[in-house]
């Protein structure tokens, strides 16, 4: 169908810009130096295409999302980078053939592990983000405490999370290395293959983790792309205008789109709106000043200011040829298929 059939709000990708994307990631972290990180996506069908650059082993964010990657065929290397307290639903997945390597950062997600039937797990570390993960100095002890259980622990993972949107790459470079001093100090107490942590922002400046867990890089949104990240803008959310109010005295004119809070991530901000400055977001509109006439029934491209809460937000994305012109080409369409818990 033609991207002007489609019902919005919905999530288009433009096809080849999505996949440079993902040739341009496997060049720079070819194999297994990539574990890409499905929570920015929630769609098997797009996993299946990163798998097919190269990357065997994947990042979930949820139990639900290791089902769904299990379920579709995606379970050869999963890590559950999170913390759970009821690991229960793990243990049968292992049963049928599926390798899932749990986070843990306590005593207490210890025993769930063991409880769920876990066996394999990485001691996540605190390196500077004030989230889940377990002083460096305590790291080794529960890496003891692991393997008296009879679990495998694989190694250390810790997430810089709070370094991804600095503009000055300098910085942002400087401060990594900060934090990866702290979880290389605890790989020295706990042991194991992996030291896993990272994702897009810092791809490229952290050359200390043995795998980095990117997975915006394949879609992106505009606070990445403030980051000054390579990557290309693939996804947008087409919309509709459905209301034009025309200049009068001094008041400018405006237009409003029909999506708004309930098919945005609005936690980086306002959503960019291609041929347009956004004035604010509600329910289910977007008010924006167009940079030259609309009217009602155009299709406007809205770029999101976070594109995981984003996707989540939708049952479906479909691929565009050609979709940063309105005259695109619905080649595939994908369902947002990990969504829900």
């Amino acid at each position: 169908m033609n991207i002007n059939e489609l019902t919005t709000p919905a999530l288009v990708v433009d096809v080849d810009a999505f996949e440079a994307n993902l040739a341009d990631m496997a060049a720079a972290l070819p194999g297994d130096r990539l574990r890409p990180h499905v929570k920015a996506h929630k769609t098997t069908e797009l996993a299946k295409r990163q798998l097919a650059a190269g990357h065997r082993g994947f990042t979930c964010a949820t139990i639900r999302e290791v089902e769904g990657m299990v379920a579709a065929g995606l379970g050869e290397d999963l890590l559950l980078a999170n913390e759970v307290a009821d690991a229960r639903r793990i243990g049968p997945l292992l049963d049928a053939g599926a390798r899932v390597t749990l986070a843990i950062d306590s005593d207490a997600t210890l025993a769930a592990a063991v409880a769920g039937g876990v066996r394999e797990v990485v001691v996540d570390v605190n390196v500077g983000l004030p989230r889940c993960g377990i002083a460096p100095d305590r790291a080794g002890a529960l890496a003891d405490a692991a393997r008296a259980a009879g679990l495998v622990v694989r190694g250390v993972m810790g997430y810089e999370g709070h370094l991804m949107m600095l503009e000055d790459v300098a910085e942002r470079a400087k401060l990594t290395e900060e934090c990866m001093a702290k979880l290389l100090a605890a790989h020295a107490d706990v042991g194991g293959e992996l030291v896993t942590g990272g994702g897009t922002g810092t791809y490229a400046v952290n050359t200390w983790v043995t795998e980095i867990q990117a997975g915006s890089y394949a879609l992106m949104d505009t606070a990445y792309t403030k980051a000054g990240l390579p990557f290309r803008q693939s996804l947008t959310v087409l919309a509709t205008v459905i209301s034009v109010t025309a200049p009068s005295g001094e008041m400018p004119g405006w237009a409003v789109a029909d999506l708004g809070l309930k098919a945005l991530g609005m936690d980086h901000g306002n959503p960019t709106v291609l041929g347009g400055q956004v004035w604010f977001c509600s329910d289910e509109h977007t008010v924006f000043a167009p940079d030259a006439p609309v009217a009602v029934g155009d299709r406007v491209h809205v770029v999101p200011a976070h594109i995981d809460p984003t996707v989540a937000l939708h049952e479906r994305m479909h691929l565009v040829s050609g979709s940063a012109a309105v005259e695109g080409e619905v080649i595939e369409t994908w369902p947002v298929d990990l969504r829900g818990w």
